[in-house]
């Protein structure tokens, strides 16, 4: 039998971080330049003088962002059928890892950039914040979306 433990505190946090960083991207959207110059390459260039589209897909990414949250609150439904429980675990864990590599991986990324290995339009101010603040950003999140819920193997 396949049952599923939840975890609050990371449901909880993962919730709080979601909505930050959706938030985020709603402020963006509006027009807001605070913290943008940290992302740095051709995302800062364009958020200086968006398009309509640029715009349209910030808020779009907002949006999407949100559905997290919405993911979230489905772990703390106890769902009777099993296929759900199963999705939701499944989901959870692909999820969490899914964002814990995609920020370890920019992370490499950047620090190879740092060092001169790699080359690409990212300055010194972008690179500082891409190492200490939006990759282990994306790091943290992917954690809490992981470890949200847990197997219980039973024996029958």
């Amino acid at each position: 039998m396949f049952l599923m433990k939840r975890n609050s505190w990371c449901i909880v946090l993962g919730i709080i971080w979601t909505l930050i960083f959706a938030g985020m991207s709603f402020y963006w959207a509006m027009g807001g330049l605070m913290g943008i110059k940290s992302l740095g390459g051709s995302i800062y260039e364009m958020s200086l003088n968006p398009s309509r589209s640029f715009v349209a897909i910030v808020w779009l990414t907002g949006f999407i962002k949100l559905l997290g949250v919405i993911f979230l609150l489905m772990l703390i439904i106890r769902w009777k059928k099993q296929i759900m429980n199963r999705m939701l675990y499944y989901t959870a864990k692909i999820g969490g890892a899914f964002l814990f590599l995609y920020g370890f991986l920019n992370f490499i990324t950047i620090l190879l950039n740092a060092f001169h290995i790699l080359e690409f339009n990212l300055g010194p101010y972008a690179t500082f914040w891409r190492l200490f603040f939006w990759e282990p950003y994306w790091m943290v999140g992917g954690v809490f979306y992981f470890f949200s819920v847990k197997r219980i193997f039973l024996k029958i």
